[in-house]
């Protein structure tokens, strides 16, 4: 795993930018902090921060191929690496090291941007062939690695991380209002756009060309689901999608646990790091190293069945609890994460990276289960709120539960059955916005209640579900389920998920790898029958059932807790003060863009116990820190250093 960056002048570098990719790499050194290499000719400059994994000793980059014409930086992981270098070997390419990145080169130079094509693997890679003058820009399927770029038609500037761009002067840090009303809707930015107007996200499965002439985006993968309902079986059992589900998920740990360096996993006691876990036991010759997650409150806390699967397979297991002085962090976090990232569990997260990362450099982690196999529960609130849609038009749905969700109260005091706002207004849509709306804060109307006029009238074209409704309707799949995984695993999975462990484990230089994201495995999941992913009772049912033979059926169909973060409590406790110092305090950096007034009223909400905020508080302390972290003036720079609040923050405890 490592930090990439670059600049690409056609017209030729600048003096002073002959070295602008050591110098935005140098940003990245939390990423690579075992090596570091630069490459420069008269129109690039590419940087690289190595953290060494394979080859230890001959890994370094930027990478050339034989004549020094073909240079790359890469960060990722190419699993099928082996196989390829035998096949190019074997049409005359010579070899000069046993890394993963110089079978890039080669293989670039058989099959140029089509190279993406034939690689199993995490990847954001760079290429510079210097004979056409022509940048490659690729990032994975799924969206593990994160690429950021910039293109003002006169150079191209891209990076691991957008502080890298940032370190490169190139784009104003001219905020996007659409950006910012996309993370008031979900919590976090969705790719292409970033939280800069000229800076933006590759999205994954896509390549960018990039030359004089301009710049060619091109999509080199989808997730494949079929235009098929969920009764088509393909004409096979279920037996056969079970075998050939268990076969793909061995070889795919198999190939993760490839390392010259210690390995070990993340292990919550759920079903999808337990069956990765369960894997590696299956295959491991030595004891594998597992590492878990604790918090004080009982609700949210999964030491003990992490326990019961550390038992279960003898693995040398450890804790880290997270209280809430962890929370503390979060000043840290938003330094790594660039722009307003809003998950609270990136905590956790980061501790437990922070923990896992003095025992082994590389962990296996079971993310991505939950989008592909349906492990939500709101799946089923979505699939059940659809049948009650399908009954009556939508003019008929508008005027009755639409009209009633409307004046139905929101109390988040109600029992759980009276709670029926957000359900009531859901029937009176269609599918995908009911669906967006029940992953969104506040069911997206968080904007409308915290814009500021000004900056909400520079936004008002803009819609948040826009980009999910479209991916509703590109799915081919006419299954209802189908369909919503795919918007989940193209939009909440790669920007909420991935990129909360991606920048969580980088921060410490861990790298993580998710084998249940293999895209051979993403592609059978597609094929195969809704039903195997969830029958009307029970959710990630092939996984469940493969993980029965494994492990035992009590083990497979407990029930899923979830990586919760008690925030709620949080904020009408340790952190109560924090957010009146914070966000109410008029030195605010966010009054910019927010309403004072309506911020008030959620911090006075929450603690008075009228409803349950603290989402939402988290949300607004993530921008209220960035926005001191990367304001663009030197008196937001100076709330960062005046600050008492952020002060010495302390470190979580851990167990053994």
């Amino acid at each position: 795993m490592c930090g990439i960056a670059g600049l690409v002048r056609f017209a030729g570098l600048k003096p002073d930018e002959r070295t602008m990719g050591a110098t935005m790499a140098a940003s990245l050194r939390h990423r690579g902090p075992d090596d570091s290499g630069h490459y420069c000719d008269h129109v690039a400059s590419l940087g690289h921060s190595r953290l060494s994994i394979i080859d230890l000793e001959g890994g370094h980059q930027p990478l050339s191929n034989e004549d020094g014409t073909i240079w790359v930086v890469f960060n990722g992981e190419i699993y099928n690496h082996r196989t390829l270098a035998d096949q190019l070997r074997a049409r005359g390419h010579q070899w000069r090291t046993e890394c993963d990145t110089e079978v890039l080169v080669h293989l670039y130079e058989e099959f140029g941007p089509s190279f993406v094509d034939h690689l199993n693997g995490m990847f954001a890679i760079a290429i510079w062939d210097a004979r056409n003058r022509t940048l490659v820009l690729a990032r994975d399927r799924l969206g593990i690695k994160p690429l950021y770029w910039h293109d003002d038609g006169r150079c191209i500037a891209f990076g691991s991380e957008l502080k890298a761009l940032l370190a490169a002067n190139v784009a104003p840090r001219s905020i996007d209002p659409c950006s910012l009303r996309d993370y008031l809707t979900f919590g976090h930015i969705p790719a292409p756009r970033t939280i800069f107007r000229g800076i933006r996200k590759l999205e994954p499965g896509f390549v960018a060309i990039c030359s004089a002439q301009g710049v060619r985006l091109h999509r080199y993968w989808d997730i494949p689901f079929a235009a098929t309902d969920e009764n088509n079986s393909n004409n096979s059992d279920e037996n056969t999608w079970m075998d050939a589900f268990a076969e793909l998920l061995q070889d795919a740990v198999s190939l993760r646990m490839v390392a010259d360096v210690p390995v070990g996993a993340f292990l919550s006691g759920g079903v999808d790091s337990t069956i990765i876990t369960a894997a590696m036991a299956r295959q491991a010759s030595n004891r594998i190293t597992t590492q878990t997650v604790g918090f004080d409150e009982a609700d949210h806390d999964e030491r003990d069945a992490a326990r019961v699967v550390a038992d279960r397979f003898a693995t040398d297991h450890h804790e880290v609890m997270v209280r809430p002085d962890a929370a503390w962090s979060i000043e840290q976090l938003t330094r790594h994460f660039d722009e307003p990232f809003a998950d609270p569990a990136a905590v956790p997260t980061f501790y437990l990276s922070d923990v896992t990362r003095q025992r082994v450099k590389v962990a296996l982690a079971g993310d991505g289960g939950d989008e592909m196999l349906a492990g939500y529960r709101r799946y089923r609130f979505d699939l059940a709120e659809a049948r009650l849609r399908a009954m009556a038009p939508p003019w008929l749905r508008r005027s009755t539960a639409g009209v009633a969700g409307w004046i139905y109260p929101k109390g988040d005091w109600l029992p759980r059955p009276l709670r029926a706002k957000v359900t009531l207004e859901n029937i009176a849509c269609d599918d995908a916005t009911a669906h967006l709306r029940s992953v969104a804060m506040y069911a997206g109307r968080l904007p409308a209640m915290l814009l500021r006029p000004e900056l909400a009238q520079q936004a008002s074209e803009h819609d948040p579900f826009m980009q999910g409704r479209e991916l509703y309707s590109r799915c081919p799949s006419r299954d209802r389920l189908n369909r919503l995984l795919y918007v989940d695993m193209k939009t909440l999975m790669v920007d909420g998920i991935l990129t909360k462990v991606d920048r969580a484990s980088m921060a410490v230089g861990l790298e993580v790898r998710v084998p249940l994201l293999d895209h051979r495995i993403v592609e059978l999941a597609a094929r195969m029958p809704t039903s195997l992913k969830y029958n009307g009772t029970t959710n990630k049912r092939i996984l469940r059932e493969t993980l029965s033979q494994w492990a035992g059926p009590t083990i497979a169909h407990r029930k899923k807790k979830g990586f919760d973060v008690p925030v709620d409590a949080w904020f009408r406790g340790p952190l109560r003060e924090m957010s009146y110092d914070l966000l109410a305090a008029r030195s605010s950096v966010s009054r910019e863009w927010l309403d004072r007034r309506a911020v008030h009223r959620i911090i006075h909400d929450h603690h008075r116990g009228l409803r349950a905020n603290g989402p939402v508080l988290w949300a607004l302390l993530c921008l209220e820190l960035w926005g001191r972290t990367y304001g663009t003036d030197a008196e937001s720079q100076q709330h960062v250093r005046q600050d008492s609040t952020l002060r010495n923050p302390q470190r979580a405890g851990s167990t053994a």
